[in-house]
């Protein structure tokens, strides 16, 4: 019996489309990340292209990193998180040219609506948590996507990877750890 076109087009898309992968997610299980703390997050660029700039090498010890203008974008809207989310202060804080490592505190002072209810903690697709680690993060990428495509004009480009990495600090040891990446 001869395939029909459209039998043919939905035997090749069955025989050549695997089942979708579920990615792990890496946040704590349970976690409240809207709660008080300290974290130390790092956000690496898509296909680790190196967009923000070149390492100049004077000597093993003693390289700089000439930001580009991508690198200016990237440091410039992480010293804005603390005038979109005033619960936040910045720490340690390094633009390398693939990535950037950061420290980012979360102040007691304002108990949020997401802290005082605990089944509005946790974030799923859709519903994002005011004022939490995930919804800075977000919102700082989309900051320096937004700037980065007008500069290259190109809209709708992406720049970062889809996650990023988080450690929760939980004592000045681990402080003392994180802030060597950002110095």
């Amino acid at each position: 019996m001869p395939l029909q076109v459209g039998t043919t087009k939905l035997r090749f898309f069955m025989e050549h489309n695997p089942p979708p992968r579920h990615r792990r997610s890496i946040r704590l299980p349970g976690y409240n990340y809207a709660q008080a703390g300290i974290y130390f997050v790092t956000i690496c660029t898509l296909g680790r292209e190196c967009l923000f700039g070149a390492i100049e090498e004077a000597g093993a010890e003693d390289a700089d990193l000439l930001l580009s203008e991508f690198g200016e974008v990237a440091w410039k809207c992480w010293q804005e998180i603390p005038s979109h989310f005033p619960r936040v202060e910045l720490d340690s804080f390094v633009v390398m040219p693939n990535h950037v490592h950061g420290i980012l505190i979360f102040d007691e002072k304002e108990i949020t609506l997401a802290e005082s209810q605990p089944d509005l903690t946790l974030e799923t697709f859709g519903r994002p948590v005011p004022e939490s680690l995930p919804t800075v993060i977000r919102s700082y990428k989309s900051a320096t996507t937004q700037r980065i495509n007008s500069y290259r004009e190109t809209p709708g480009q992406k720049v970062w990877q889809r996650n990023y990495y988080e450690q929760i600090i939980r004592n000045d040891e681990v402080d003392a750890h994180s802030a060597i990446y950002c110095q």
